[in-house]
């Protein structure tokens, strides 16, 4: 595929790009092959520019937030990856905050609990960005991104600017609207309530210092590899059947957690889908529930 139009549109633009540019690089997972062409957006009417040259082009457009839910195919992925990393401006407005879709979660969270506003608590430490986050409706520790977002401003895929409020989002466990539909997430916009600077603090660490204790951060991974099934918890059903510290290549199940599968030792992607294979299989035989990834799959097959 010819890049040359749109590297030139990139350079117009004042972009920084990268051609073949190693996925591993950019993914929780520490795995994945090259990106054709990798560039890193600044603002919104940048990133509408690309998408609209990218359609008339028909160049593939991949949209990357921290890429820490993402597990890339070994051989890589064809066409663009747009990296949201410089949308990441956060503002207040009363007891609203407004954030870009390439900020942290963590980042949110600290200048939530710095003004005051309570709860964000449960996304302190969630490894991923805001627009990831709205995305795949993130969660934890009783709370998820539904109990607080209230907007969010998009793309369409052909970079056209739209507005689209909470009640048509559509979110769910782990998902939303924007699984399906295609738009661009490029700001959200979150209604907190006023609380006590300390105790925000308090539970934002005391949540963090579970998260070291509990999940093994020390190595690459997704988080919880896979959903949670109904009525079960899918780490324990893991335990269960004997599956902690069962390895492919460099993957293996953490004996920490075995909700986690890790890149223990230079894994490959087709190392670690192997070992999700074996999970599930070994779950469906023994117990007869099918587990669904949590992690998102991309990139050449």
């Amino acid at each position: 595929m010819d890049y040359s139009v749109f590297e030139g549109l990139c350079r117009d633009l004042g972009l920084s790009y990268k051609l073949n540019e190693p996925m591993k690089n950019h993914t929780g997972f520490k795995t994945g092959g090259e990106a054709d062409i990798f560039v890193t957006v600044s603002d919104t009417d940048a990133l509408s520019c690309l998408l609209e040259t990218a359609k008339a082009l028909n160049i593939p457009t991949f949209i990357l937030g921290k890429g820490s839910n993402l597990l890339v195919s070994d051989k890589g992925i064809e066409g663009a990856v747009l990296s949201l990393a410089g949308l990441d401006k956060i503002s207040i407005e009363g007891d609203k905050i407004t954030a870009g879709a390439g900020a942290s979660l963590t980042a949110l969270c600290v200048f939530a609990a710095n003004e005051g506003l309570t709860g964000l608590e449960f996304a302190y430490g969630i490894p991923g960005t805001v627009g990831g986050g709205l995305f795949m409706n993130a969660g934890a520790y009783g709370g998820e991104i539904a109990d607080v977002v209230t907007s969010a401003k998009f793309l369409t895929p052909e970079g056209e600017i739209g507005e689209i409020e909470k009640v048509q989002m559509n979110l769910g466990y782990r998902t939303s609207c924007f699984k399906t539909v295609g738009n661009v997430i490029t700001e959200v916009t979150f209604a907190l309530k006023r609380g006590n600077k300390v105790e925000i603090w308090d539970k934002m660490n005391d949540l963090m210092e579970r998260r070291k204790t509990k999940q093994p951060l020390e190595y690459p991974s997704a988080g919880s590899t896979f959903k949670r099934p109904e009525g079960h918890f899918a780490g324990a059903l893991i335990e269960e059947n004997g599956l902690k510290g069962v390895s492919v290549g460099g993957a293996e199940v953490s004996v920490k957690h075995a909700g986690f599968v890790i890149n223990k030792n230079n894994a490959t992607t087709d190392d670690i889908l192997t070992l999700m294979k074996k999970i599930k299989d070994t779950v469906k035989k023994n117990n007869g529930i099918t587990l669904e990834p949590e992690v998102i799959f991309v990139g050449r097959k």
